[in-house]
């Protein structure tokens, strides 16, 4: 039975560094997955630098912006899985079914997490999610703008629900929110 971590934050706050140095202070071998996709120059370029950042530091990189559920099951020769990040996942779940003219639901949202869970939870090592937390600012002004608000809300709840560790990382510093079972020092 796997041991899942979830990660959450504002954007910048620190999270995904946090992540990474919580993966790599594990050990075993280690597969990052990547939902971002290259959209325009500054994306690639970003892209481009935490490729060559985790080269270094032996991950193996797997990118896949939607069918996280697949990827979990084929990385179980890894005893890290760190996916970066739920946000992208749920944008690019909500671009591909705009592309077929229709809208993601809470109720598919709710499915495809526990879905992730069911795989993550299968993985015999630690599976590492980050998400950023985004229903503490404003409330967007359109109303695909707090569709997204409110799917990444539900993915977030749903993930921290069943995680056996949940960590906030506010100003780069790191809030343990949920703490379940032996974990990892800090």
């Amino acid at each position: 039975m796997g041991r899942v971590i979830l990660v959450t934050g504002g954007s910048r706050s620190g999270k995904s560094a946090y992540a990474r140095k919580l993966a790599e202070s594990l050990s075993g071998s280690r597969a990052f997955v990547a939902t971002a996709e290259i959209t325009d120059d500054e994306m690639r370029e970003r892209i481009r630098r935490h490729r060559r950042a985790r080269s270094r530091r032996r991950w193996h990189t797997i990118e896949e912006p939607l069918d996280l559920v697949r990827v979990l099951n084929d990385a179980r020769r890894f005893d890290v899985v760190l996916v970066d990040c739920l946000t992208l996942w749920i944008n690019n779940l909500m671009y591909e079914a705009g592309k077929r003219r229709r809208q993601v639901t809470e109720e598919e949202i709710e499915k495809l997490c526990a879905r992730l869970l069911k795989a993550a939870s299968a993985h015999h090592g630690t599976v590492i999610f980050t998400t950023n937390e985004v229903g503490m600012g404003i409330v967007p002004e359109n109303a695909l703008a707090r569709r997204y608000r409110d799917l990444v809300g539900r993915c977030n709840q749903i993930i921290a629900a069943e995680a056996d560790v949940v960590t906030l990382v506010a100003c780069g510093i790191p809030l343990r929110l949920k703490q379940g079972g032996d974990c990892e020092s800090d």
